[in-house]
């Protein structure tokens, strides 16, 4: 199940930027950032409510809220420059480079997180820098 859930991710996360490009043509690439910011608050919290999980406030302890936070915080600044570049370039650039945060991402799980990575999951980091680089260049 979790593979159609990630490739559910994969079609929104383009269509994001699809949508996002054409959004931004003439309005500030902040502005746009908290426009959807909103949206994405607003049916976040709606699905909390839909499924009754707003009970599990009170259930999260220190660290998580911390490193929740963090991750909002990293998230918002993320959208802030992706906005940006998209208001600059072509997204058919910007999402590769967008999209190399997978490299990044496995290299911090191994030095942060102490995760394993294969010799698979080195190839495949390897070969998706290099078609990065093929893209943008």
């Amino acid at each position: 199940m979790w593979l159609l859930y990630a490739a559910l991710s994969a079609l929104f996360a383009a269509l994001t930027t699809i949508f996002a490009k054409i959004g931004v043509d003439k309005v500030d690439s902040t502005l746009a950032t908290a426009i959807r910011t909103v949206v994405v608050l607003a049916a976040a919290w709606g699905m909390v409510f839909i499924a009754g999980k707003q009970r599990g406030i009170a259930d999260i302890d220190r660290k998580s809220w911390i490193f929740l936070v963090l991750s909002g915080l990293a998230t918002g600044i993320s959208w802030l420059c992706y906005y940006k570049a998209l208001q600059n370039a072509p997204a058919s650039k910007v999402a590769p480079v967008d999209k190399f945060s997978l490299v990044i991402t496995m290299i911090l799980s191994f030095v942060v997180l102490k995760e394993q990575l294969s010799v698979k999951d080195i190839i495949g980091a390897l070969l998706i820098t290099a078609g990065t680089l093929v893209i943008i260049l």
